[in-house]
């Protein structure tokens, strides 16, 4: 069974998500469901395949849940210490002189727009293992760039 890092955060958005899907959608769609069938002809009818398709979507979306958070390895973020690993909250120093922050997080969880960025992107995998002072040079789809770690393990909020 594969292991999914996640931050307990991460793990906690997803059971979260599953209880909206078990208690709220699901409950929802049966009753749209029932409520389309009652108006007849089926072939014909677009509400019943539109709650039938979301019917289809909700369970699929709980058993991808189930076996996420299953095979949750949940890691807390470090926090203190200098060297960068999985959860570790990271400043960095462009050339420019331009500061960056960054969380290294599960891929289900990351949000780049918020500073949260997945383990497997190429900014998290050059700086995992790294320590603070250290410069990298990180291969991005924006072409390469130099980056200099400036802080790590500090409190994100």
């Amino acid at each position: 069974m594969a292991k999914f890092p996640m931050t307990p955060r991460g793990q906690q958005a997803l059971k979260d998500e599953l209880k909206r899907l078990r208690e709220v959608e699901r409950p929802k769609n049966v009753r749209d469901i029932e409520e389309a069938r009652a108006h007849g002809d089926l072939k014909e009818n677009a509400e019943y395949h539109a709650a039938k398709e979301r019917q289809g979507f909700i369970e699929g979306r709980i058993r991808e849940l189930e076996a996420k958070i299953g095979g949750a390895e949940v890691i807390a973020p470090p926090k203190d210490g200098t060297r960068v690993t999985f959860g570790s909250t990271v400043r960095l120093r462009a050339s420019d002189g331009k500061e960056l922050r960054y969380q290294i997080v599960g891929s289900d969880e990351a949000d780049p727009a918020t500073g949260r960025i997945s383990i497997l992107s190429p900014i998290a995998r050059t700086l995992i293992g790294k320590e603070v002072g250290d410069e990298v040079k990180v291969q991005a789809p924006g072409g390469a760039r130099e980056l200099e770690i400036v802080a790590a393990n500090f409190p994100w909020e």
